[in-house]
């Protein structure tokens, strides 16, 4: 059992001499967030933070410190639970991640080894397996799970974060739309919408002692398809279905904020396109039946520009 104490959550203080608050959600969203026991609406972990959609049973979003100096080797130790601070009827657990034709991942938000950090290892293995709860979880297909967006992820982590012993906020989430497809499988006689598009922003301190942030965006739509995992939704939102060919890539942050509602801190923009958004979709996206041993090369242009 973790020590509540330890649930300090994400800390805007973090980044020295700076502060990266938390992103604002919109209204609508606001009033569609699900309370902690003191009617909080920041559910906080152990080096990070989340808002979760009453709605859609999902987060809206993470938000998670990494300290590269004070990382820890840990063993993994993988105890998907639901958290009891919350109503467990906002919260979705094992009815539908083993649910028929579930062919996905319990997708972490906020990756494992990003909290895996503390003055001690104890700490660190807390953080570790605090981020197994079901409300940092969004189903996501194996193929990006485990291949390319978990690339990107530990790029930012062990490539550019430990290497340089750098603390980053990084932001995560799913794309809450009524746009998203119905999952097959109805849930307790429900159908569901998965999320087909996913984000994440990383914000970062430079020599010059300014604030960068870099974006990334990917979709799982082509592979939930190909798998027969969902069913898809006739909608008029041309913005949101731009979007359904695109795989992980590098995208202005405006872009997230259009699409998602919700208003990231601000930073300097160390990436800008100008390119239209289908073009950049064409040019960046990344086949479902990649090889392994492209994917390297693959990501390297995604994600040229990030340089933390």
């Amino acid at each position: 059992m973790i020590s509540e104490k330890l649930f300090q959550g994400y800390d805007e203080k973090f980044i020295s001499n700076q502060t990266v608050p938390l992103p604002n959600l919109s209204t609508k969203q606001n009033d569609d967030l699900v309370l902690g026991e003191k009617g909080n609406k920041v559910i906080k972990y152990i080096n990070y933070s989340l808002q979760q959609s009453a709605s859609h049973k999902f987060p809206f979003y993470t938000a998670t410190n990494i300290d590269g100096i004070q990382f820890k080797k840990v063993p993994r130790k993988d105890n998907w639970r639901k958290d009891t601070r919350l109503s467990q009827e906002f919260q979705w657990g094992k009815e539908l991640y083993s649910a028929p034709k579930s062919d996905f991942d319990k997708g972490h938000m906020t990756k494992r080894e990003d909290v895996q950090w503390g003055e001690t290892p104890g700490i660190a293995l807390n953080a570790a397996n605090s981020t197994f709860y079901y409300t940092n979880a969004v189903p996501q297909h194996k193929n990006l799970n485990r291949d390319i967006w978990r690339s990107l992820e530990d790029y930012i982590l062990h490539t550019e974060t430990k290497r340089n012993e750098l603390r980053i906020c990084v932001f995560t989430g799913p794309v809450l739309s009524s746009s998203n497809p119905y999952f097959v499988t109805p849930i307790n006689g429900k159908q569901i919408q998965i999320p087909s598009l996913f984000w994440k922003v990383v914000i970062f301190q430079k020599e010059d002692g300014n604030l960068y942030r870099v974006g990334f965006m990917m979709s799982q739509n082509k592979l939930l398809q190909e798998n027969h995992i969902i069913e898809e939704l006739e909608s008029d939102d041309q913005l949101f279905m731009q979007f359904k060919d695109a795989d992980t890539y590098q995208v202005n942050i405006s872009l997230i904020e259009d699409i998602t509602g919700i208003e990231i801190p601000k930073a300097i923009d160390s990436y800008t396109d100008t390119r239209n958004t289908k073009l950049v979709l064409e040019e960046i996206d990344i086949d479902p039946d990649l090889e392994s041993d492209s994917i390297e090369y693959e990501l390297g242009f995604c994600i040229k520009n990030i340089q933390l």
